[in-house]
């Protein structure tokens, strides 16, 4: 060992020594808070029979006060023992200009010498800390509240500690972050997503420290961190604004369950509360108060897998337009100047005019069209009132109320939403059954006549909005989005993992719907081997795609003799996985009947799960499941069977297969019978 590692050894031992301190403290701190909270709880119960309502509310405030102490201080303690586990992971020597240089130690938590009021290890979201980030050795700044703070970095070091071991530490004098970008790359992926504080590069830094985006669009291939860098961007955010916004006040639509699960603990880890998600379909049953049922997009991407129905897709394409959004908004203008047929309104003996009910119409056009006949009948039966110099008759008030809205052609959203495609010309559009259950395509057209024609406001409180999965919404999903989350948002996706081509949006539609939005593209892929990053190139050629330079075994297509060869091939590879240093196994098919079949042949063996759009948790070990389903997660090795040419055809098929692909870490292998799929042997 030598000399400076020994010292670094013992300065992490002092540190896990000041922490356990620490430890000890808050574990005091919370003993006197707790006896002190039953000694007040005592106090109240012998004296309250002599107490008045001012010495109740104030007995019940320091309760309170000193329950929530006792929380802030449980939590404390948390981080500290988190923090024992690892301390830090980074240290630049840090001279600002005119002074002597000093070591600055970088964690996942801040943690100060009380004693000595110094900071021993700083947040890895703290301003300081952004150096270590986006700087070698030499010149550097940081930006602060105050102004921008200059000087030179002398030294960087990294290291891995883990159960307060010290593993590895690397000088500056090698590019650090590649290197231990490589060793974290190589491991076996675990359950769940997990932070990525050790290994945030320059451009993904830039991305979530960005604090002046309104919109922040990120665009990135398959495998480059997006999903990461979104969460790790809304920890910032939490740390940078702490004072006016809390975990409870940002909301993440997210594609599933499963996928929320499999995210769930990476804000944790950086010290951050559970956020509230959401699915799309959730937010579409809760935006049309649960009165329809609808097809869910798993459902509709099935459909489409199943059979090719040339009308459907027609619908799907037409529906996913920014035509379609246009002449929803046409129809809207049109409805608003032709289907108010005004008439004098006859109230008893009174003539309310038929110019007043416009004027008063037109004076409330910033207030939903629906709402707006309200607000007039208001108006009328205050004309009204001092027309007769008396208060009117539960009758009188009725037939105001009443009146009003019968002179609009239609006040029922469906039916204005039916009138719709009359309008177009295009009635056959439009497909509900006698059960009124909606297609996926035409929900969120019918939330937003519904947004635009009664206003909802059920979601004011959220302040910031996490959209996963860019490429799977329209237009007019983002149209609905945007009118009804007015806070700044960070939406993010890959337009080469579409599961429906038919409705799939670039960072470029997005732009169209908020053009005030900062895009991001992020081209470097970290997930895949560079054989795998090329082998998915086949299918969906991306000229931009950048692999990490991490080699592993070709992707290997295996032919099989028949279907029930194919099964039994699937078996032997189940069983080459279990005997390897592998963790977690995706056997990802197309279709969920595929799926279902290929678990009823495996079921027995150890540690398989078949997932599917029910499930709600993420679970370790192999998994079988759909393309769709398996978007965003990532797996040590991926089986994807039944690679032919009969059941991937399709542009559809095509997007499937390359989500398969792109989700293996180390090891790809396809299996088929029959003719292999063209999009494989195109290039071979």
């Amino acid at each position: 060992m030598n000399e400076t590692e020994r010292e670094e050894r013992e300065y992490l031992e002092e540190i896990k020594e000041k922490l356990s301190l620490a430890v000890k403290w808050v574990d005091d701190s919370v003993k006197q808070f707790s006896n002190e909270l039953r000694q007040k709880k005592q106090y109240i119960h012998e004296h309250q029979s002599g107490m008045d309502d001012a010495d109740m509310v104030a007995a019940g405030q320091s309760i309170n006060r000193m329950a929530f102490t006792g929380e802030a201080a449980v939590a404390r303690k948390r981080k500290l023992l988190k923090l024992a586990q690892s301390p830090y992971f980074g240290r630049i020597d840090f001279a600002a200009q005119h002074k002597a240089a000093a070591p600055v130690y970088i964690g996942v938590h801040s943690f100060t010498d009380v004693q000595q009021h110094q900071s021993l290890i700083y947040d890895w979201r703290a301003p300081i800390s952004s150096m270590f980030y986006d700087f070698e050795l030499g010149d550097a700044f940081y930006t602060t509240p105050s102004g921008t703070v200059r000087g030179s970095i002398e030294r960087k070091r990294q290291y891995k500690i883990r159960d307060g071991r010290l593993e590895f530490m690397l000088e500056n004098d090698v590019n650090i972050h590649d290197d231990v970008l490589q060793r974290e790359l190589a491991k076996s992926s675990d359950d769940k997503m997990k932070n990525i504080v050790a290994t945030i590069q320059r451009d993904q830094n830039a991305v979530i420290r960005n604090e002046e985006a309104l919109v922040m669009v990120i665009q990135g291939v398959a495998g480059s961190g997006k999903t990461s860098i979104a969460l790790h961007r809304i920890a910032f955010l939490l740390y940078r604004y702490r004072e006016t916004i809390a975990a409870k006040d940002i909301l993440i639509i997210s594609p599933n369950k499963v996928f929320a699960d499999y995210i769930s603990n990476v804000l944790p880890e950086l010290g951050e509360e559970h956020i509230p998600e959401l699915g799309m379909e959730e937010l579409a049953a809760d935006l049309l108060d649960h009165r329809y049922t609808f097809q869910t997009f798993f459902e509709q991407v099935s459909a489409l897998l199943e059979h090719h129905d040339a009308a459907f897709i027609e619908r799907i394409q037409f529906k996913s337009s920014f035509e379609f959004l246009s002449k929803l908004n046409q129809y809207l203008l049109h409805i608003e100047n032709t289907y108010f047929a005004v008439t004098d309104l006859r109230v008893g003996a009174t003539v309310v005019p038929k110019q007043l009910l416009l004027d008063k119409f037109r004076t409330y056009h910033r207030v939903p069209l629906l709402k707006r006949f309200a607000l007039v009948a208001d108006d009328v039966r205050a004309y009204v009132r001092d027309a007769v110099r008396r208060k009117l008759t539960g009758g009188e008030k009725a037939a105001i109320g009443e009146g009003i809205p019968r002179m609009f052609k239609l006040n029922n959203v469906l039916d204005l939403y039916r009138d719709f495609y009359r309008w177009l010309e295009r009635p056959e559009l439009l497909k509900l059954d006698h059960r009124l259950r909606l297609e996926y395509a035409d929900v969120f057209a019918l939330i937003y006549l519904r947004l635009r024609l009664e206003g909802i406001s059920a979601y004011d409180q959220v302040k910031h909005l996490l959209v996963d999965e860019m490429q799977d919404y329209t237009p007019v999903q983002y149209a609905v989005l945007s009118r009804l989350f007015r806070c700044r948002k960070t939406i993010l996706g890959d337009v080469s993992q579409t599961v429906n081509p038919y409705s799939s949006s670039s960072a470029e539609t997005i732009e169209r719907v908020f053009p005030q939005a900062d895009v991001v593209k992020l081209f470097r892929s970290y997930r895949s081997t560079v054989e795998i990053t090329a082998f998915t190139q086949r299918i969906a050629p991306n000229p931009n795609i950048i692999p990490l330079e991490r080699h592993g075994p070709e992707p290997a297509v295996r032919p099989c003799t028949s279907p029930d060869d194919e099964l039994q091939t699937i078996r032997q590879l189940i069983g080459a996985f279990a005997g390897s240093s592998n963790h977690s196994l995706g056997i990802i098919c197309k279709t969920l009947r595929q799926a279902a079949r290929v678990h009823e042949a495996v079921r027995e063996m150890p540690g398989v799960h078949l997932l599917t759009p029910e499930s709600t948790t993420f679970k370790e070990g192999i998994i079988i499941t759909t393309a769709h389903l398996a978007k965003g997660l990532e797996f040590d090795e991926v089986l994807v069977p039944f690679a032919s040419a009969r059941n991937y055809q399709t542009q559809v098929d095509r997007s499937m297969l390359y989500v398969a692909c792109t989700r293996a870490m180390h090891r790809l292998t396809l299996t088929y019978s029959g003719a292999v799929t063209a999009f494989l042997a195109a290039r071979s």
